[in-house]
């Protein structure tokens, strides 16, 4: 099983960039998300092809599950 937290953001030219965390802490809250992608916007520190990250688009944890049948 394969967990991710995706992290979306609107950069400068409107588009989308994401960014993800493989393994999250099982407990991590919504507060804590967004105060880390408050603070990744406000410290700039990605660069995207379409500029600055300008605001939070959205966040979500994502479970995958595999069964192999062979």
């Amino acid at each position: 099983m394969t967990i991710r937290l995706t992290m979306s953001f609107k950069n400068a030219a409107d588009r989308t960039s994401s960014y993800t965390v493989d393994d999250p802490r099982a407990d991590i809250s919504e507060t804590e998300v967004q105060a880390v992608m408050d603070d990744m916007i406000l410290k700039n520190i990605f660069n995207t092809s379409g500029g600055d990250l300008k605001s939070i688009a959205s966040a979500k944890v994502t479970t995958t599950s595999i069964d192999q049948l062979i």
